[in-house]
C-alpha cells in the first residue's frame, strides 16, 4: 500500500499543484479520482464539503489545503527535499509565489476556462465524475457539476469590463516568466521550490491542459509551457538554488506585478476582516467572503469579491518575515523596496487566523 493517497483530478487546479510537489519529491503514492463516489464516501464524511485536492496520510488522517500538505509531508518526513527553502529570503520570496499562484493567477484561470473552453470542460467535469457512463450522460453531469465553479467567475472580477485587463496582465506574466526561464529553470534556480508548484497549479491544469489556452500559452511563451510540463512531471534538474539566499532579479518584474494589484486588494480585505473580527468570538468560522472591493489588472478596473483565504496565505509570508533576523530583514527590505512591496515589511492582518478541521478560523 502507498504511504499516500492523493484524491484529486487532472482538470483540478490545485491537484496539479499537490501532485508536481509529490512526484518532485518522490513520495510514495498513488493518486485516485474524485469521482462521486470518492466525494460521498471519503471527502464529504472525513472534509465536511466538497474539495479536491485530499491527501491521506499513511495513519489514515486526511490533509485539504496544498500548502498544508506540503509542510505536513516535510514535518513528517524532514529527512526528504525540502520544498520551503531555508533561506529566509527565498522563504519569504516562496510563500510570496505561493500567494500570487493560489489566489491571483487563479483569476485568468478560471476566465480562460470559462470564456474559452467551456464546453470542453463539461465533458473533462463528467469524465471524472463518472467515468463509466456513457458520453452524454457525462456531458450532463459534468455540466451540473461545472456550474458552480462558472459561477465563481464573476466573483473573482471576471467580466465584460475586466477581461481585457485579465488578459494583459496574463499575456504580461507569459512574457515576464518567458524571460526569467532563460537565466534560471525554476524560479528560484535549478530546482523547483513552493512557488514553482504553487505556479504549476493555475498554470498546468486550466491555462495549458484547457484546449484554448494551451494553445495560448504554446504560441506566446513555448518556454513557460516547457517549464510547466518540466514542473508537472517531477523533475528535480540536478541542480539547486540560488545560492546566498539572493533572489534572481530576473523574478522582480513578477514580484512588482504582485505587489502593484494583488496586494491592495489583500489589503482592502485585511479591513473588512478587522471589522467582521472585532465582533467575532475566537474559534469562529471565518466567511469565505466579506463583501465587495475595488481592484485593477492589465490597466482595467473593476470589483471582485473580497476573498478571505489569501489572508491565510498572506499571514505566512508575515509570519516567516517576522522569524527573519536583522540582516536578512535588511535584504528583504532592499528587495521589496525594488519591487514596490516597502510596506509589507510592517503590515499584519488585524487578527490572526488558524486552520482547523479543514476550515479557517479566528484564532
Amino acid at each position: 500500500m502507498a504511504a499516500y493517497v492523493l484524491y484529486g483530478s487532472e482538470v483540478s487546479l490545485f491537484s496539479g499543484k499537490a501532485r508536481a510537489y509529490l512526484r518532485w519529491r518522490g513520495a510514495d503514492f498513488e493518486e485516485r479520482l474524485a469521482t462521486r463516489d470518492v466525494y460521498q464516501n471519503v471527502i464529504l464524511p472525513k472534509v465536511g464539503w466538497p474539495v479536491i485536492p485530499v491527501v491521506e496520510m499513511a495513519d489514515g488522517a486526511l490533509v485539504q489545503d496544498t500548502t498544508d500538505i506540503i509542510e505536513t509531508i516535510e514535518a513528517r518526513t524532514p529527512d526528504g527535499p525540502r520544498a520551503i527553502p531555508t533561506g529566509p529570503v527565498q522563504q519569504v520570496v516562496s510563500r510570496l509565489l505561493d500567494l500570487f499562484g493560489d489566489e491571483w493567477l487563479v483569476i485568468p484561470a478560471m476566465h480562460y476556462r470559462w470564456n474559452y473552453n467551456e464546453d470542453w470542460i463539461y465533458g473533462e467535469f463528467g469524465r471524472t465524475s463518472a467515468p463509466d457512463a456513457p458520453p452524454t450522460e457525462q456531458y450532463a453531469i459534468g455540466k451540473k457539476n461545472g456550474e458552480r465553479f462558472k459561477g465563481a467567475v464573476p466573483m473573482l472580477g471576471v467580466n465584460a469590463d475586466t477581461i481585457p485587463g485579465v488578459e494583459a496582465a496574463y499575456e504580461a506574466f507569459l512574457k515576464d516568466m518567458t524571460e526569467h526561464l532563460r537565466y534560471h529553470a525554476y524560479v528560484l534556480g535549478d530546482r523547483p521550490s513552493l512557488g514553482d508548484f504553487a505556479l504549476n497549479g493555475p498554470l498546468y491544469a486550466h491555462l495549458l491542459r484547457d484546449p484554448e489556452s494551451g494553445r495560448l500559452m504554446e504560441k506566446l511563451a513555448p518556454k513557460v509551457a516547457d517549464y510547466v510540463r518540466r514542473v508537472q512531471a517531477g523533475g528535480t534538474d540536478g541542480g539547486d538554488l540560488v545560492a546566498d539566499d539572493a533572489v534572481p532579479q530576473t523574478l522582480e518584474p513578477i514580484l512588482s506585478r504582485q505587489m502593484t494589484e494583488q496586494m491592495p486588494t489583500l489589503v482592502k480585505t485585511a479591513a473588512l476582516f478587522g471589522e467582521w473580527a472585532s465582533s467575532a468570538s475566537a474559534g469562529a468560522d471565518v466567511p469565505r467572503g466579506l463583501g465587495k472591493i475595488d481592484f485593477e489588472t492589465g490597466g482595467f478596473e473593476g470589483d471582485c469579491a473580497a476573498r478571505t483565504f489569501p489572508l491565510w496565505r498572506l499571514q505566512a509570508v508575515t509570519d516567516a518575515i517576522d522569524a527573519m533576523d536583522d540582516g536578512a530583514k535588511a535584504r528583504l527590505a532592499d528587495l521589496l523596496d525594488r519591487v514596490g512591496g516597502a510596506p509589507l515589511m510592517d503590515f499584519r492582518l488585524p487578527a490572526r487566523l488558524v486552520r482547523r478541521d479543514c476550515r479557517l478560523k479566528l484564532a
